[in-house]
């Protein structure tokens, strides 16, 4: 295979996998899911059981990044981190000392994802957010948020009961419940510049999770006051988080008001529906954690569709996966004969269309479609 090999790990590998194919590298990766289409896009590929519940461990992933750099012919590049890595900042340290780190180190991570020091930095830097507090609060009736410092995706958010008396659990803390949109600030930052675009997201609410990633789309033209304060939120936090390559931010907008919820100091979701059909955003990635000018690449090269994605999950209840026929528009494919457990993400959906409403409804429709074939294909397995 032509292209320089570069190492991935991350929960789900799959987006990072397709944007470095498309930007013509040979991406080797480390993930909780071994789907098919990531297998696909792979020169190697390794899947990592049990990661998905209980994170990383040291040893089994040193060793699958070893086996697959020895095995590549040439030394990969670097290592790119997705999620997966928030709550193991020691874990990021560990793998930096081995490979060159495309991205960013392992005490940003930690700072970002320590809520006392990033809420804290927060305060001193003027920049709002919901309230935050590392007890729980004595007026449940106001409405609060239940979160787990170092998670990634919306599944461990919990509402607490109004006028029900909260616990404290390790590893929480408690956010003011807020209701507005959600968007989130993509960029991508390093020595010569940082460069921005928009996403907004939505959720798919489930039982006790009611924050459950439901999916996102690339933003239409924002509102240019809104735009600029995201903006000079984001540019506020890069110098003292010490941020480099694709990160993103976070917020929820109220009105009037745009309050910051978390820095995600890493490439995540955004990349799906913000790439080109050249990969160039993990280009300027790449380039921005070398020194050189991202922000060029992006004014030169970059050309992304409106595009949406959305998770479909096994809603419907568990279910085993049979032999397909995936549509094109389908990506984290799982492998036939897999079992998805009620509630967990079987696929994700994809649509492209001329502006983002467009995009967003297509990929409704189609998660519609796809759960009807995958229900559909286990009763004709059952019958």
């Amino acid at each position: 295979m032509s292209g320089e090999p570069i190492l991935i790990a991350a929960l789900s590998g799959r987006a990072l996998a397709a944007s470095a194919r498309r930007a013509g590298y040979v991406p080797l990766v480390v993930d909780a899911f071994g789907d098919a289409d990531t297998r696909a896009l792979a020169g190697d590929a390794r899947a990592i059981a049990g990661a998905l519940r209980k994170g990383f461990g040291k040893a089994e992933l040193l060793r699958a990044l070893d086996e697959m750099a020895q095995a590549a012919g040439s030394d990969p590049i670097g290592l790119i981190l997705g999620p997966g890595f928030e709550d193991s900042p020691k874990l990021v340290g560990e793998l930096a000392k081995r490979y060159r780190l495309m991205g960013c180190a392992a005490e940003t991570v930690a700072r970002a994802n320590d809520p006392k020091a990033f809420f804290a930095l927060l305060a001193d830097l003027g920049i709002e957010h919901p309230a935050t507090v590392f007890a729980p609060p004595q007026d449940t009736q106001a409405g609060w948020l239940s979160k787990r410092a170092g998670a990634c995706g919306g599944r461990h958010i919990r509402r607490l009961g109004r006028g029900k008396a909260a616990s404290a659990a390790p590893r929480r803390y408690f956010q003011k419940e807020v209701e507005g949109g959600a968007f989130s600030a993509f960029a991508i930052t390093g020595a010569c510049g940082t460069a921005f675009a928009f996403t907004r997201s939505w959720c798919a609410p489930r039982g006790r999770e009611p924050y459950r990633f439901g999916g996102i789309v690339s933003a239409d033209e924002l509102d240019a006051d809104l735009e600029a304060r995201l903006i000079d939120t984001c540019l506020a936090l890069i110098n003292p988080l010490q941020l480099v390559g694709v990160v993103s931010f976070d917020f929820i907008v109220s009105g009037s008001e745009a309050l910051l919820l978390e820095v995600n100091p890493r490439p995540g979701a955004s990349l799906d529906v913000l790439d080109d059909a050249g990969g160039t955003l993990f280009k300027a990635h790449i380039s921005a954690c070398r020194g050189e000018d991202a922000v060029e690449i992006l004014a030169r090269q970059w050309r992304p569709k409106p595009h949406a994605c959305a998770y479909l999950y096994a809603d419907k209840g568990a279910v085993e996966v049979g032999e397909m026929d995936w549509p094109g528009w389908v990506s984290d494919v799982p492998p036939a004969g897999q079992r998805i457990e009620a509630g967990a993400p079987i696929a994700t959906v994809h649509a492209e269309a001329d502006n983002a409403e467009l995009a967003q409804a297509t990929c409704a429709k189609r998660l519609e479609k796809l759960a009807g074939v995958v229900y559909g294909s286990q009763n004709d397995q059952d019958n």
